[in-house]
């Protein structure tokens, strides 16, 4: 088992700035990518920025890329969400999550999620 756990969610005006964190423990040597997704309220979970434990590749959801920056600490299995620009659109609860494939859509482990206010 897995367990991931997020943190540096809050309340922030548009333009801002903030950095969230996902604490991976347990086996996390079964990892092989991390990603985070974002709900908005009335919306469907979408996938924000993913990456790639062994190559080190990424992938972005268009409405974020060139604002949001997905990076590991390889030393504290630790992945974090640079969340530049941020805009009222962006306000959702933010959901770390991990599967053991490396490719996919299935992911198997989640966090409780952080909530991300941007307000106007």
């Amino acid at each position: 088992q897995v367990q991931l756990v997020e943190s540096g969610g809050g309340l922030v005006q548009a333009g801002g700035s903030l950095r969230l964190s996902c604490a991976a423990s347990g086996r996390s040597i079964s990892i092989k990518t991390m990603a985070w997704f974002r709900q908005a309220p009335g919306k469907e979970r979408e996938l924000a920025a993913a990456f790639n434990w062994n190559s080190g590749s990424t992938n972005y959801a268009d409405s974020v890329k060139g604002r949001f920056t997905i990076s590991k600490d390889n030393y504290k299995n630790t992945v974090y969400l640079q969340m530049n620009s941020l805009k009222p659109e962006d306000t959702a609860v933010y959901y770390c999550a991990a599967r053991r494939a490396e490719f996919g859509p299935v992911y198997d482990y989640w966090g409780p999620g952080t909530q991300v206010t941007v307000s106007s």
